[in-house]
């Protein structure tokens, strides 16, 4: 069951602007819930912590991962995601700066549906966030039991 949130982990908090503005620039009206580290983002999806009693049944709509993380790295905040039953069929697309060709074959080694090199270039990233939505949040059939 999901509940047409997008959880996007980001700790740069221009990288997370420029993510929110980019959404809002193609009308992607889904709720974003955003966590600043990958520990956050695990007390979010597993409700722990400051996410304690969160209904881990509604499970976001799709995940924007960041590699680059204090606290828990995305590549294990990915692995963590994949290892459980009910978050294991949850969209993932790796937002990142890297170039590392080593972080492109590990990310999907571990699961990811996506990754995308963030543009520093404004029109280019609204124009990757719009693809993004427009496939993963409309044409995209997710398997059976992914919706309510």
């Amino acid at each position: 069951m999901h509940n047409n949130t997008i959880l996007l982990v980001e700790d740069n908090p221009d990288d997370e602007a420029l993510t929110i503005r980019a959404l809002q620039k193609n009308k992607i009206k889904n709720t974003v819930i955003v966590a600043r580290d990958g520990a956050e983002a695990l007390d979010y999806l597993f409700g722990t912590g400051a996410h304690a009693g969160r209904d881990k049944t509604k499970t976001p709509e799709i995940i924007l991962l960041d590699l680059k993380l204090p606290k828990v790295d995305g590549f294990e905040v990915l692995s963590r995601i994949r290892a459980d039953e009910l978050l294991r069929l949850v969209p993932v697309v790796i937002l990142t700066s890297s170039k590392e060709q080593q972080d492109l074959i590990s990310g999907y080694k571990l699961g990811a549906n996506s990754y995308v090199r963030k543009p520093v270039d404004f029109s280019e990233f609204t124009e990757a966030v719009r693809q993004l939505g427009l496939y993963w949040l409309i044409l995209n059939e997710p398997p059976l039991g992914r919706h309510a």
